[in-house]
């Protein structure tokens, strides 16, 4: 079977404490799950699907006594209170649509105040950005795993995609024929897009050069993902498409699975 590789996304850690501190525990539970979104996505005989999945939560997190809840991620408190809110008022998914708008304005204007923002509402995605050793460490998690595996494709959700993104450009020894990236905030000013490595050049990223496909998915309100196409912010993205999975649900890995979008590009690799 074709290796597929999985890169998780935030909000990971409790994978890890509950397989008892153990990286290949975590990395396992959460390639089972995936294979059943996926399947359910793919239909037929269940089957797996991924190989592996590059596990590096606990890098980015300080030890945490059991039983403590992790902490709250992607600006769980002020999203889920706005949609809470608009659920008991009977609003839709013009309201999702609002809140990313919303938040799309404000990192444009955050300039200097965007590792504040980035540590209030994901701070994952803060330690990642703003610590030189964690960043590392993950990064290179990450590559271990493309390594051992030599997978023709790479699905990478979330802040795994930027780990994915830096983990392929830091090691041009690492190949796969696709990149699909689901829900990524690659692009997202002022808080990622402009600090990662390499550094953008005239405003552009680009392809990873031992990616020979790039295929970017996104939720066109998913404030993650903001903006949701990469196209006008990366070169080598070769296909994008726009989701609506779920005005409550639109960041998830298993609603990303679970959508169909991958279906036409994983197929032709599950022979």
């Amino acid at each position: 079977m074709t290796a597929i590789v999985g890169v998780h996304g935030i909000g990971k850690y409790d994978y890890y404490l509950k397989a008892g501190n153990s990286v290949i525990g975590a990395s396992e539970a959460m390639r089972v799950k995936w294979d059943r979104y996926l399947h359910a996505a793919l239909g037929g005989e269940a089957r797996a699907y991924f190989t592996d999945i590059a596990y590096f939560a606990h890098l980015l997190n300080d030890p945490r006594p059991p039983g403590k809840p992790e902490p709250e991620e992607l600006a769980a408190p002020a999203q889920q209170m706005l949609v809470a809110w608009a659920k008991e008022r009977g609003l839709g998914e013009h309201m999702t649509g609002a809140l990313h708008q919303f938040t799309g304005w404000l990192l444009g204007r955050l300039d200097g105040k965007a590792a504040a923002f980035a540590k209030l509402f994901a701070p994952e995605v803060a330690a990642y950005l703003t610590n030189p050793e964690k960043r590392e460490k993950s990064r290179q998690a990450v590559a271990e795993v493309i390594r051992r595996n030599r997978p023709r494709v790479i699905v990478a959700h979330s802040l795994g995609s930027v780990v994915t993104y830096e983990a392929l450009w830091a090691n041009p020894d690492l190949r796969a024929d696709l990149l699909i990236t689901l829900g990524s905030p690659l692009g997202m000013r002022n808080v990622v897009f402009d600090r990662l490595l390499p550094a953008p050049i005239n405003g552009h990223g680009a392809r990873p050069r031992g990616v020979g496909r790039w295929v970017n998915i996104a939720d066109k309100d998913d404030i993650a993902a903001i903006p949701p196409e990469l196209r006008h912010t990366f070169t080598g993205v070769d296909e994008e498409k726009l989701v609506n999975l779920d005005w409550l649900d639109f960041h998830t890995a298993e609603k990303y699975l679970g959508c169909g979008a991958l279906a036409p590009y994983l197929r032709p690799y599950l022979t």
